[in-house]
């Protein structure tokens, strides 16, 4: 469904304009192609992947997860986002965060099938010249090559530009020889293809090159013992005089740590879509047991804390899923229009996600805390089940934990959330200062009682935009205390990150329901608004706390008084039976068995 006349808006805009529901985009509104792709990602799950898992994560067998991953290149899953060209079906942005979002039930599949098409395939896809794109990527789209991606070092992690891997150009001017020590590499085990970054002689950046196993000078350590996703392969990986051709460096001299920043944009969307893959099926999982599981003489489906903590877990995960089809689509966009203007698709494909890299911090922070509450959760409703390493819901926990860690750790991801809104605000791209400024004026001003708005959504909206006042109150007060010292204050970023990143996901859930609405009306609607409400809920209160914490670290005397009275002011709720609401919830995800929004 096309809307021609959609607003095209800037990455962490979010904050400052109001969204209308029909320049959004919902799940609920993917095409009969699309639905096509992701049944025949759930097919291969079913048929290959769930059936294995025992086998996938002993790795007895290290032939088996490539074999995997050639199975789905002949399904054509790996080549989804691959251009036509290239032998992919050349599909949106938002078709392959469908197929992340589905194959993210996956376990340690999802890992390595992420691994490979997104880090591992995509830096030659944006920043390969020609003749790299037509030696690589149709056989990375096929599956015939697998790919990974050596960024991390024993001593650079979350300060990536730090490694220490050197590269240094042959006294023949053939090849760059490649020296040092990578680790954590996903698909490190069998991937014939290594995206590998490396400091040419005493250059400041890093430099990327397109390494094959078979240029030689490339040893390894035995698999990681890992907490989760044990049947992923995660290697140390040695460079001895690695010899790569000249016409292997990736992109331009220094351009590596550019590549890196971006490719992990692109990761942190996509790994929330594969976060809330995995929460749906492991809600649906906890829902079967709840059903079976009888205690004193019922269902413990039918009793109040089950039903709590289902519908928790829906509305959370129905609250990301909304935001992340928001931005992926947002993302869509905003490519279609810079092709339009005259750009080059590849460089349109990495402008466009560059441009939403505020909402890909957000969204890899919700997406992986949200998934760690439900199988938190889901262990529960097992009970001592749950601990057993013979039900379902241990290899959920475990697996759930490295994706807080992944693609930039939480932290690192709330810190640059707020880093990159205040960088695009100082280059004037972003205009915080403005609307900050309006609502420390409204602050002195006599509050204004208006015309009460009862139509459906106006409640809900008048609430967030008070949380989006609250946000920029707290946010412009601490810029202007604070000045240069605020990079170096963790917590009160972190804070703020916390007040964005619950605006955000709650306005995507109110667009995504008012959209819903708009197209089915709303009796059929009734568990999207008991979902949205729930959510509000938990937003207003979570900006409510991470306000006051901010607020009390760097503000004192008559302005903090003030700024409270403020922030009490703009999370305010009117009172809202959210225990009403979460049992219906949960009654339509007992009656269906599963999870059904």
């Amino acid at each position: 469904m096309e809307n021609t006349d959609k607003k095209i808006i800037k990455g962490g805009e979010f904050l400052i304009k109001e969204t209308s529901y029909q320049d959004i985009f919902i799940p609920e509104e993917f095409d009969e192609e699309q639905q096509m792709i992701a049944q025949t990602c759930r097919d291969f799950l079913a048929a290959e992947v769930f059936p294995n898992l025992e086998k996938i994560d002993k790795q007895e067998d290290p032939e088996f997860m490539p074999n995997l991953l050639t199975k789905a290149g002949e399904l054509g899953i790996l080549g989804v986002s691959v251009p036509e060209e290239y032998g992919g079906f050349g599909k949106n942005f938002n078709t392959s965060m469908l197929v992340a979002d589905v194959v993210g039930a996956g376990h340690s599949f999802a890992v390595a099938l992420s691994a490979h098409t997104g880090i591992g395939t995509l830096p030659i896809l944006y920043y390969g010249n020609e003749e790299q794109k037509a030696k690589y990527i149709p056989k990375l789209g096929t599956g015939e090559w697998k790919a990974a991606y050596c960024l991390t070092e024993p001593n650079s992690g979350s300060d990536a530009n730090s490694g220490k891997t050197k590269a240094k150009l042959s006294e023949d001017g053939k090849h760059y020889i490649i020296n040092g020590q990578k680790m954590w590499i996903t698909n490190g085990g069998f991937a014939d293809i290594f995206i590998v970054f490396a400091k040419i002689d005493e250059d400041e950046n890093l430099t990327a090159f397109i390494v094959e196993r078979d240029f030689g000078g490339i040893t390894m350590n035995p698999e990681e013992h890992k907490m989760g996703i044990k049947g992923s392969s995660t290697r140390q990986i040695f460079f001895n005089d690695c010899p790569v051709p000249v016409e292997n460096m990736l992109s331009e001299r220094q351009n590596g740590f550019k590549i890196a920043v971006n490719i992990l944009n692109i990761g942190r969307i996509k790994l929330s879509a594969a976060a809330i893959g995995a929460s749906k099926q492991t809600i649906s999982t906890a829902v079967n047991y709840a059903n079976e599981r009888l205690q004193f003489g019922r269902q413990i489906s039918k009793y109040g804390a089950i039903r709590y903590k289902l519908a928790e877990m829906a509305s959370k995960v129905y609250a990301v899923d909304a935001a992340n089809y928001r931005a992926g689509q947002n993302i869509d966009d905003t490519y279609d229009a810079l092709v339009a203007g005259g750009m080059e698709p590849s460089k349109a494909k990495l402008k466009s996600v560059e441009q939403f890299a505020v909402e890909c911090a957000i969204l890899k922070v919700w997406g992986s805390e949200a998934l760690d509450y439900v199988v938190d959760e889901g262990v529960q409703i097992y009970g001592g089940m749950g601990f057993s390493a013979d039900a379902p819901m241990d290899r959920a926990y475990r697996d759930a934990r490295i994706n807080r860690i992944f693609e930039g750790t939480n932290e690192i991801n709330r810190l640059l959330t707020v880093d990159m809104m205040l960088k695009r605000a100082m280059k004037g791209e972003l205009d915080l200062m403005t609307p900050a400024t309006a609502v420390a004026n409204e602050l002195m001003a006599i509050p204004e009682f208006g015309e009460e708005d009862d139509t459906l959504f106006a409640t809900e909206k008048k609430v967030l935009a008070n949380l989006k006042k609250a946000t920029l109150m707290v946010a412009g007060a601490a810029v202007q205390k604070l000045m240069m010292s605020l990079s170096k204050e963790q917590e009160i970023l972190m804070n703020i990150a916390d007040m964005a990143g619950y605006v955000y996901v709650l306005e995507s859930t109110i667009l995504r329901t008012e959209k819903l609405v708009s197209l089915k009306g709303e009796e059929a609607c009734k568990g999207q608004l008991d979902l949205m409400r729930i959510y509000l809920v938990e937003a207003v209160d979570g900006v409510a706390k991470a306000g006051k914490e901010a607020l009390w670290a760097f503000a004192e005397g008559d302005e903090l008084r003030m700024m409270l009275v403020g922030l009490r002011r703009f999370t305010k709720v009117e009172p809202f039976n959210v225990k009403e609401a979460r049992q219906n919830v949960a009654k339509q995800i007992i009656e269906a068995n599963k999870y059904c929004f």
